[in-house]
């Protein structure tokens, strides 16, 4: 069994040894739309990462028996297609999970804690300079008694609002499917959710729902003093609202690890605010721990396992 992984650069230095001992596996660190056709004509597992696999490129393996998402969503593949086909498609889900919740965190203890000022002020030397044994110049709060608004409550929201429960935060949601199914925290409408939230955690998928959620609407609605952060996909945040928002201080600022066009194009809006400070900025790498990427090639390997011996 031949088995293709299009974009294995993705994965880093991880071992495949799981995924090669089902086959023959062959790894590209990228393909282009154009490479990816020539790659797949005698393969019969494909697997992607971020890979756009679209009817040519299905029709381009004849042999193809199974398409391995390597990550949770699977909005770059032509599911409609796959299914015509009689293709089945095998995502991850659960890998990442204690990944993300502690990338979230590193970003939102950053913002509300001024953590590149602090670290800047020592290095700097003006705090040796300064003949005080501290440095008091710059506020930061404590999320204790603060609001953690969750837009997308599943595995990952739900392990983001214990642990900001843990800090001392209150914790509500807005559910982008309009099912609350959760009865732990209120379930409340966007706006509202945006109005009166402290810190804004988005761990929602990209669909219909999403795409666009958050707009220079929605941004007007949160305090002045509030932070964005966006986990989720880089489409739900409209990248130009939030560069003027920040521009214009109507927010405290915001982390992304996400982007529309990934890597990140140095024309985007976001790489040119008046107000660097404010913004922390990851190349999509909450999902990407060591431990994250082991589970991940582990399943992977048990995907084409379990859904190759069943035929």
């Amino acid at each position: 069994m031949k088995i293709v992984f299009l974009d294995a650069a993705t994965m880093g230095d991880v071992s495949f040894a799981p995924i090669e001992q089902l086959g023959e596996l062959v790894c590209y660190d990228r393909s282009t739309p154009e490479e990816a056709l020539e790659r797949v004509g005698d393969c019969e597992v494909m697997i992607i990462n971020k890979v756009k696999v679209t009817p040519e490129l299905i029709d381009a393996a004849p042999k193809l028996r199974l398409i391995c998402e390597a990550a949770t969503g699977v909005n770059n593949i032509d599911l409609a297609y796959a299914a015509q086909k009689g293709i089945p498609v095998r995502n991850a889900v659960g890998y990442s999970t204690d990944s993300v919740v502690q990338a979230t965190f590193m970003h939102i203890l950053s913002l509300v804690g001024n953590a590149p000022y602090f670290d800047n002020v020592v290095k700097s030397g003006d705090y040796s300079a300064s003949g005080l044994f501290t440095d008091v110049s710059v506020n930061w709060w404590e999320l204790a008694g603060k609001t953690i608004g969750i837009i997308g409550l599943g595995n990952i929201g739900s392990r983001v609002a214990k642990v900001a429960e843990a800090f001392g935060m209150k914790v509500c949601y807005y559910s982008t499917s309009g099912t609350s199914h959760c009865k732990d925290y209120p379930s409340l409408p966007l706006d509202e959710l945006m109005a009166t939230s402290d810190v804004i955690s988005i761990h929602a998928p990209l669909n219909e729902r999403t795409d666009g959620l958050i707009g220079e609407r929605e941004l007007q609605l949160m305090k002045k003093s509030a932070f964005i952060v966006n986990m989720g996909r880089g489409g739900i945040v409209s990248e130009a609202a939030l560069a003027k928002a920040i521009d214009e201080e109507l927010i405290a600022g915001a982390a992304l690890d996400v982007f529309v066009t990934e890597p990140l194009q140095q024309d985007n809006p976001l790489l040119h605010t008046r107000h660097p400070e404010r913004l922390r900025l990851a190349p999509h790498v909450a999902w990407a721990s060591a431990q994250a990427r082991t589970r991940l090639t582990a399943i992977i390997a048990e995907n084409i396992r379990t859904e190759l011996s069943a035929k």
